[in-house]
């Protein structure tokens, strides 16, 4: 699990290098690009997805403490976070979609290329995120039907754990996200 969590790092920190590069090329315009980005959509997903995690982590403590309702109820709200934090990523989308801001729209594309660069590299980005998240949500309710089950209980539970240091790697993502894209000055 830990050499897969690797990968997923160096995945997410290929695409921070690439930002890091154009931010260095072009900081007037994604400084432009960051204003334009909803820093209460942004903000309120960072307090979902830290409030999923604690859910997340609870959820392990739970389960080795032979509580399996409780297990269940705290991965219930974990999986809710994963849904509220999709439905805001799709309603801040959308919104820029509105806008005419999307990858190669008319409206980047008339602009400085630095501007259309920050879009397109947060749309990866956050699209990336987003895959994660789903990918973590299937998971998450995987394990819960297996805590159901009884398959994963207080004596067999390393699914659980796995998964859930997952979720935290999709967290932590985040953690670097919200400051790059939407704190940007």
């Amino acid at each position: 699990m830990w050499l897969f969590l690797f990968t997923e790092m160096l995945l997410f920190g290929g695409v921070f290098i690439l930002y890091s590069v154009y931010l260095n090329r072009y900081p007037k315009e994604f400084g432009l690009g960051g204003h334009q980005l909803d820093l209460v959509f942004g903000a309120t997903n960072t307090v979902v997805l830290l409030t999923s995690s604690l859910f997340a982590a609870m959820s392990v403590t739970a389960i080795k403490r032979g509580a399996k309702r409780l297990t269940l109820g705290l991965l219930s709200v974990t999986i809710g976070c994963a849904l509220v934090f999709l439905c805001i990523k799709y309603l801040e989308w959308s919104a820029k979609f509105h806008h005419g801001i999307y990858p190669n729209s008319p409206k980047l594309i008339a602009g400085p290329p630095g501007e259309s660069i920050f879009f397109s590299l947060y749309y990866l980005t956050t699209g990336l995120h987003g895959i994660h998240v789903v990918i973590g949500g299937i998971l998450m309710t995987w394990t819960a039907v297996m805590v159901q089950k009884g398959i994963l209980n207080s004596t067999d539970n390393v699914t659980l754990e796995n998964v859930t240091l997952y979720w935290h790697l999709v967290d932590l993502v985040w953690i670097f996200i919200f400051p790059l894209y939407y704190l940007i000055l």
